[in-house]
């Protein structure tokens, strides 16, 4: 009997756990059982990993050999686990020194002539690696780029298992990530394009300085996906550590590239309005995927028509908007993905949808319909609410408006505002912040919450929209550079939820 040992990382969601796999050369007909709850891809592994170390120079034990991942109770998903497999396969078979094998962590799919292929969720595995205290980690040259942006690890990349075998008995080195300054080369369209709707346009500027959620309005053409596309300009770049919070999503998704291994710019995600619950929040067999709501993380989700998807979809917003985050279970366990995004409803007031909003041939009924999709429970959730009017002169003069970098200031200042007097609670933006702790710890004077107390009591106002109604007047009031926020902030505020229908 001869025993190997070998180290991968299981990942899921964004979360990973580091897998001992243990290889058992025994007595018996040849044979290759795995065990450890493999799914089908990791069933199929077994071949692979055989043809890659026999087409690789090495020598494939002709007897049984069983290969137990651990912990056993984990459900093991993907091909992420093929290198280390052949590996303790070759250190049971002492085929290979087992010094190195004991400090470092392998991920990477073998081909059958032993080339090693990228796989999803390197960013997140490699960071899950560290926190566990490892030293060292190989992974494919193709993910490389993408493994070094984790700091306080090191990350080495191979072409193939007959690369590696090499490395491990000191023959050769591995290649080193290059140290770069990565630019996603993400570019939005300016500000200054949109023409007119000066309420929108501040409205989108309060939106973006407090990442609030917004909701526009109004009949075909009239800007509402022009400044939609815009937002994402006007809002900060993303901090080093939002940026690896996104790339890890991404990589998971299976989005990012070789050439765009880090995303630094906040994301615009824009589904069809036919989109499905599971591609909007995830889902899939086996382990969940990230979907669009994950996807759009410290970004923006833009729901264009959002009063033609389906009721489901629309209610499967709820959870993710209040958490910042969702959780999805399927057969192989539950997945968690983050999911703060600032969220973007679009609509046109009925189904005819005319330009002006006296030719509606649509009966009183229909309309209610129309935007009834949306429920009460979800535009409770949606801050800021503007009706657009059609822009009756100007759309074809000279009129240039601010530039998406002007914008861009007056939102960076009011969110260093925001985080500066945040910070010793962990909380970076407006919208973060608790309703407890504007109701208790940053209370407004009574004057300033007279307008609150009085929606309240008529039955106007929610609970829930209060506690959003005191955070756009905190917005406000950084945006204005005031301390505190006084009945005008209040007022505005409530002023931003009574606008959205027409």
């Amino acid at each position: 009997m001869a025993l190997g040992r070998a180290f991968s990382v299981a990942v899921s969601g964004v979360d990973g756990q580091v897998v001992e796999i243990e290889a058992d050369i025994g007595r018996g007909l040849p044979g290759v059982h795995l065990v450890g709850l493999p799914d089908a891809a990791l069933n199929e592994s077994r071949d692979r990993v055989k043809a890659a170390v026999s087409n690789s120079g090495g020598k494939w034990p002709d007897s049984r050999v069983i290969l137990a991942l651990s912990p056993a109770t984990l459900p093991k998903v993907g091909s992420v686990y093929d290198l280390a497999l052949a590996l303790s396969v070759l250190d049971a078979d002492k085929q290979i020194p087992r010094r190195a094998l004991e400090k470092t962590v392998f991920l990477g799919e073998l081909a059958l002539d032993g080339r090693l292929r990228g796989v999803r969720g390197v960013l997140p595995g490699v960071l899950a690696v560290k926190r566990a205290g490892w030293r060292r980690v190989v992974v494919p040259l193709a993910t490389l780029a993408e493994a070094g942006l984790v700091d306080g690890i090191e990350v080495l990349g191979a072409v193939s298992l007959k690369e590696v075998v090499s490395w491990l008995r000191g023959e050769t080195v591995l290649d080193h990530p290059v140290p770069a300054v990565y630019d996603d080369g993400t570019t939005y369209p300016d500000m200054s394009e949109v023409v007119g709707q000066q309420d929108a346009r501040w409205a989108l500027e309060v939106a973006a300085a407090g990442a609030h959620h917004i909701m526009l309005t109004g009949p075909p053409g009239i800007g509402k996906t022009m400044l939609a596309q815009r937002l994402p300009g006007i809002l900060p770049p993303l901090t080093d550590e939002e940026s690896l919070e996104v790339t890890a999503i991404h990589s998971v998704a299976g989005t990012l590239t070789g050439d765009r291994p880090l995303i630094s710019s906040p994301p615009f995600i824009a589904p069809h309005h036919s989109t499905t619950v599971s591609a909007l929040v995830g889902g899939g067999t086996g382990m969940a995927k990230p979907g669009a709501v994950s996807r759009a993380h410290r970004g923006v989700l833009f729901l264009d028509e959002c009063a033609e998807m389906g009721v489901k979809a629309l209610e499967a917003l709820r959870t993710p908007l209040e958490d910042g985050e969702i959780r999805i279970a399927r057969r192989d366990g539950v997945a968690r993905y983050p999911a703060r995004f600032q969220l973007i409803l679009a609509a046109n007031p009925c189904p005819c949808a005319p330009a002006r909003n006296a030719d509606c041939v649509c009966a009183p009924t229909a309309r209610r319909k129309y935007l009834g999709r949306l429920s009460g429970p979800l535009l409770d959730r949606v801050d800021l609410r503007i009706a657009m009017q059609t822009v009756a002169t100007g759309a074809l003069a000279d009129e240039v408006g601010e530039t998406t970098e002007e914008v861009r200031a007056r939102v960076t200042g009011a969110r260093d505002a925001a985080a500066a007097r945040w910070a010793e609670y962990g909380w970076r933006t407006n919208a973060e912040v608790p309703g407890p702790a504007l109701r208790q710890k940053f209370r407004l004077g009574n004057e300033a919450l007279r307008p609150l107390e009085r929606s309240l009591r008529n039955g106007s106002l929610t609970a829930r929209g209060a506690d959003r109604a005191l955070r756009v007047s905190w917005t406000l009031t950084d945006l204005a550079g005031g301390d505190m926020p006084g009945l005008d902030e209040v007022g505005a505020a409530l002023d931003f939820r009574d606008r959205g229908m027409m």
